[in-house]
């Protein structure tokens, strides 16, 4: 097989397109440049390497040596190595390296995480904290009311547009596993999705919005971004007085909703599919950050003799 000798910086810039090529999000391409950029600098001021065919294992692993003794973490490090794997992965697979140096390291162990939710209690104060007849409210309600109730990610809410919503659900287009699909949510949430809608038809009536407009859009009439979304559900949490060693975020809600929907005994397949999950093994961790007591009072709703129909 002909070896072609190649930049590593080159073969990133294309490795970059093909992301692009793929649909991957903006956001993972960054972070697919990112850690791989800093790799290859590394290779750079450490070893002199700038050619893809003078990469060995044992840098690699160098690499990841110095990332532990910095400190970093092992969910942190895990996230560089898949990075690199793909990096490599692609350059196998264009022919462009006999061998792929990377095979033969393996993911670190890492602790399962510890996922601290709200309560019940709290969710309802952080929704309490938008009220009034002004449209930033009742768009900053609206928004805590998706996020709640459906679990979706904070990028999936950004793309919502107004044809999105029918009725009772809405459609994820083009979400991280690049393949819509349908979520419901509560007609509590339909109420202040409504009321939003006519809120925004009022507040924007000298502006042209049609049906392929974001649902969610700034007093400017400008989309929202991450960051206000982000804003939105710190100032709620903020407000509502909320336990500190929970992290309010849009994520942070996502796993609420995915743990509440796991003790109304919701199966983890139907999860996995509502969340966008590729496979049931990501959603997984949800179930095993459900505490015992959780455990044992979903199982007395279950249990065989619990149903009526057994008892006659």
């Amino acid at each position: 097989m002909e070896v072609y000798f190649l930049l590593l910086k080159d073969l990133l810039d294309e490795f970059v397109l093909e992301l692009e090529i793929q649909n991957y999000s903006p956001n993972t391409i960054r972070t697919y440049k990112s850690k791989n950029l800093n790799f290859i600098n590394y290779l750079e001021n450490k070893f002199q390497i700038t050619n893809l065919e003078d990469v060995k294992t044992v840098n690699i692993k160098t690499y990841i040596v110095g990332l532990k003794q910095s400190k970093r973490k092992a969910t942190y490090i895990n996230s560089v190595i898949k990075t690199l794997q793909a990096f490599f992965k692609y350059a196998k697979g264009e022919n462009l390296i006999k061998d792929n140096p990377i095979s033969d390291v393996k993911l670190l162990k890492q602790n399962k995480p510890i996922i601290n939710v709200f309560t019940e209690e709290e969710v309802n104060r952080m929704l309490n904290t938008y009220k009034g007849n002004r449209f930033l409210p009742i768009r900053d309600k609206a928004i805590l009311c998706i996020l709640i109730d459906t679990g979706v990610r904070c990028s999936e809410l950004l793309n919502l547009k107004l044809a999105d919503m029918i009725d009772n659900h809405m459609t994820i287009r083009e979400p991280k596993s690049r393949k819509d699909r349908i979520v419901a949510f509560s007609p509590y949430t339909k109420k202040f999705i409504a009321r939003y809608i006519r809120c925004r038809e009022s507040y924007f009536i000298n502006k042209t919005l049609d049906t392929d407009s974001y649902l969610f859009l700034s007093y400017r009439c400008k989309r929202l971004t991450v960051e206000a979304i982000e804003r939105i559900v710190k100032t709620a949490g903020k407000k509502a007085n909320i336990n500190e060693t929970v992290r309010c975020s849009p994520h942070t809600l996502r796993h609420y909703f995915s743990i509440q929907s796991l003790k109304n005994n919701l199966d983890i397949y139907s999860l996995s599919r509502i969340l966008g999950h590729k496979n049931t093994n990501i959603t997984r961790v949800y179930l095993e950050n459900l505490k015992d007591e959780e455990i044992v009072e979903m199982s007395l709703k279950t249990s065989p003799l619990a149903n009526k129909n057994l008892r006659k």
